[in-house]
């Protein structure tokens, strides 16, 4: 048989195996971060010695009030709707008011600040008795529908099988671009591969033999997307990938940093306003040093460096806007989170950066909710927005210097749905090349290296799901959006068992950025949403914004009561 058509078979069966490789991969993630979970047991216990009632506490903060989303709810008028947070640290349980009318009490003596609570202490809520007991003192069966989501009781896949297999895919993936068919280095995504490989395992080796982790799902699935997104660029520059792949090592040291800093959640709030400022002064930089690229003056360069910060504010502002439970319930900390939120924004639009704008202000929308539990608290922000973008609209139309400042947004929206109709002007003509090129790939791509798309301007950044739809095939660019998206399901699904506010918070509303950030990327290439121009998480090149996207996993992985309680 002629070897030309081995070759080939090989190379067919290459793009269809990948595919099946890749939705293996997402799904075995998925499925082991439901494993190895506590056993659903309350913590201590609440008993009422007036009526002989015990309350199972099963949360690390727990907030007491007459409100009914309160965690612990008291029928008692003398109680305030929310009255005090009771929350477990690593020196024992305490007890904190928040500015409750009739005061908390302890042993009888009322208490400011927070307070220490022994087993068997007499907590005093409004004219409510309550006797801290032992966990096992509680002997109903819990509600697992109300405080546990439910998790399987399956073996989770072992880590270093995980690795092996994101590592081939990613092996896969430099042996087709070896083949591609405007020649060059032949050998050059091998080297790329290798590179990649060291810096994998040797994450990998750090977290499972130094630190001991039990898990390690959450960095693989990062690290697979990461692999992706470099491999993408050896075909397209080669430096770029390099530059990508050092990008990842810094997100990676990122990462690690967050997560043992946050280790004890109340240091969150002793640096709160520090890192406000750092964040603002950030985004100021760019106001004054900035270079307007595409409209927007979002870059700042420091000789041939080249850097995003508001990029890197996205994970401080994720920081600020969590917190302890004690803390989050003063009027304080809202009034503070939300001045923050209203200046970041502003100096967004000031830069003229409208995509990274929207994702800031939809993350205030998830930060202000999950702080209050209701749906009313984000109906003001929205109207207000609303209005403010309207009546931009209509200065616009009778001041031309404004008009010409934002013109370049305005003419994405009267493309918005009718992009073919401008098919070979500004507004419409990339997302008909994104439009044309995704069907062009297919289910299975036309190989790493030999798409068209690549000679497009910014396919490799705020377009790359066509670049990776053409090159892999429409089948992996779906999965790895979905392997994104599926983050804020898996962190609302652990926020239950966290262990502070700050974690179930910070895990939400890092998941609900990405997943907004991804939505803005996919759907405005596709003329679903308008084009805004903001990246794909972990693959779109850049190294800002992969840096701040493994910033942003760390809040995940912290939420994961594993993380800090459970080593091998």
């Amino acid at each position: 048989m002629d070897m030309s058509v081995i070759f080939d078979a090989g190379v067919v069966g290459l793009r269809i195996i990948m595919p099946l490789l890749a939705i293996v991969i997402v799904y075995q993630c998925y499925a082991a971060m439901r494993r190895r979970r506590r056993p659903e047991k309350p913590l201590v216990s609440l008993y009422n010695p007036n009526s002989g009632g015990m309350i199972p506490v099963v949360f690390w903060e727990n907030s007491i009030g007459r409100s009914k989303s309160s965690d612990i709810v008291i029928n008692d008028l003398s109680v305030s709707r929310n009255h005090c947070v009771l929350l477990r640290r690593n020196a024992g349980w305490f007890i904190s008011d928040v500015g409750s009318l009739s005061g908390t009490f302890v042993n009888g003596v009322r208490i400011h600040g927070r307070a220490q609570v022994l087993i068997d202490d007499i907590i005093t809520v409004g004219k409510t008795e309550y006797q801290l007991k032992r966990g096992d003192d509680f002997n109903s069966p819990l509600r697992a529908s109300r405080f546990f989501s439910k998790v399987s009781d399956k073996p989770a896949i072992q880590a270093w099988k995980l690795m092996f297999m994101i590592t081939m895919f990613h092996l896969f993936m430099a042996v087709e671009a070896m083949f591609w068919n405007d020649g060059g280095n032949v050998y050059a995504p091998m080297i790329l591969f290798g590179a990649l490989a060291v810096v994998e395992w040797g994450f990998f080796s750090v977290s499972y033999f130094a630190l001991r982790r039990v898990n390690f799902e959450l960095e693989s699935l990062g690290l697979f997307l990461t692999g992706i997104g470099v491999l993408l660029l050896v075909r397209q520059v080669e430096r770029s990938a390099y530059v990508q792949l050092i990008a990842a090592a810094l997100g990676i040291v990122l990462y690690c940093v967050i997560i043992k800093f946050i280790e004890d959640p109340d240091r969150s709030d002793k640096i709160r306003i520090p890192m406000m400022i750092i964040a603002v002064l950030m985004l100021a930089s760019s106001i004054v040093l900035g270079r307007v690229t595409n409209g927007a003056a979002n870059w700042v360069y420091i000789g041939s460096i080249s850097f995003q910060p508001s990029e890197f504010v996205k994970t401080i502002f994720i920081f600020t806007g969590a917190g302890a439970l004690d803390r989050l319930q003063t009027k304080r900390n809202l009034i503070e989170f939300i001045i923050f939120s209203v200046v970041c924004v502003g100096l967004l639009a000031l830069m003229s950066d409208f995509g990274t704008a929207l994702i800031f202000f939809v993350t205030f929308l998830l930060v202000a909710f999950m702080r209050s539990g209701d749906i009313k608290t984000i109906i003001l922000p929205v109207g207000a927005v609303a209005g403010a973008f309207a009546l931009l609209r209509f200065v616009a139309d009778r001041f031309n210097f404004i008009a010409d400042r934002f013109n370049y947004v305005f003419n994405r929206f009267k493309a918005y749905r009718h992009v073919w109709d401008y098919a070979n002007e500004a507004a419409g003509y990339q997302q008909v090349r994104v439009l044309t090129y995704i069907a062009s790939g297919g289910l299975f791509g036309v190989g790493l290296g030999n798409g068209y798309f690549k000679q497009y301007f910014a396919s490799e950044s705020d377009l790359v799901f066509a670049l990776l739809a053409e090159e892999m095939g429409v089948i992996v660019a779906i999965v790895a959006a979905l392997s994104v998206a599926l983050l804020m399901i898996y962190a609302r699904a652990i926020t239950t068992r966290s262990r502070s506010t700050f974690y179930s918070i910070s895990a939400c509303c890092a998941a609900g950025l990405l997943v907004v950030q991804l939505s803005l990327n996919v759907f405005g290439a596709t003329d679903i949403l308008p084009l805004t121009g903001v990246t794909f998480p972990f693959i779109s090149s850049g190294g800002s914004s992969l840096i701040s996207c493994w910033g942003l996993l760390a809040f995940i992985k912290a939420a994961d009561e594993r993380t800090y309680s459970i080593k091998r």
